[in-house]
């Protein structure tokens, strides 16, 4: 375990398993943070990632640095994260100071110069995101919102809402998401059993409907109704 101390020198297997070390702890890390700090970067969740990054990086690139400071430390800071998070969920008030309230940047098709400078964004930006939402026209624009995570929700005003089923009153089948059958060439068993069908249904249907095999499907579901799609690798 010497590798794992500061030392004059590494051999190039020391390294290596340092590399590995800091690999797989940094894993763990990110499994015991949970999916909120990989998803979504609010502050707090910014200067984790920013802090254990630093120190981490440096007993990779220096043999003088030793792996233990780093792997305590990053284990404090996790811990002390860990404990932000259930204030953020438990004390309303800490929530406040952590993270920012929303910022209104468009209501009502106008441009709120005050909101701009607040969430620190310029019209660009502004521009850039309503493209990315589609909105060529900012007129268009009932309500938008900058977000604590930097993101911009935007709400159309209701005359420039796509119209829907629901427009109409019509009635519409319930959702249903498609199993997957086959991935890669390869039978997804547990997913046949849930629709009661075994490989020779779909032996037989991939012959008399595509005319080929298991293994030349690149993917393939099934919906409720029985309707096969299937994608060929090509």
């Amino acid at each position: 375990m010497d590798f794992f101390q500061s030392q004059e020198t590494l051999t190039t297997i020391e390294w290596i398993l340092r590399a590995v070390v800091a690999f797989f702890f940094l894993v763990i890390v990110a499994k015991v943070m949970g999916q909120r700090a990989i998803s979504q970067l609010r502050l707090l969740d910014f200067v984790i990632a920013l802090v254990i990054g630093n120190i981490i990086a440096h007993p990779l690139s220096d043999e003088g640095l030793g792996l233990k400071g780093s792997v305590v430390t990053t284990t404090v800071l996790v811990s002390l994260y860990l404990c932000g998070i259930f204030l953020i969920l438990k004390w309303p008030w800490f929530r406040k100071l952590i993270t920012p309230p929303p910022i209104n940047l468009v209501k009502d098709g106008e441009i709120i110069y005050k909101g701009l400078k607040k969430a620190r964004i310029s019209i660009d930006v502004l521009l850039e995101e309503l493209r990315e939402e589609k909105v060529e026209d900012v007129k268009k624009v009932a309500l938008a919102i900058w977000e604590a995570d930097g993101k911009i929700s935007v709400f159309l005003d209701p005359k420039y809402n796509p119209i829907t089923p629901a427009n109409y009153q019509l009635v519409t089948e319930p959702f249903d998401l498609p199993k997957l059958i086959i991935k890669d060439g390869k039978l997804e068993s547990k997913q046949l059993k849930q629709i009661n069908k075994d490989e020779e249904w779909i032996v037989s249907n991939l012959k008399m409907q595509y005319q080929t095999e298991i293994k030349n499907v690149l993917l393939a579901t099934i919906d409720k109704k029985e309707n096969l799609k299937v994608f060929l690798y090509k």
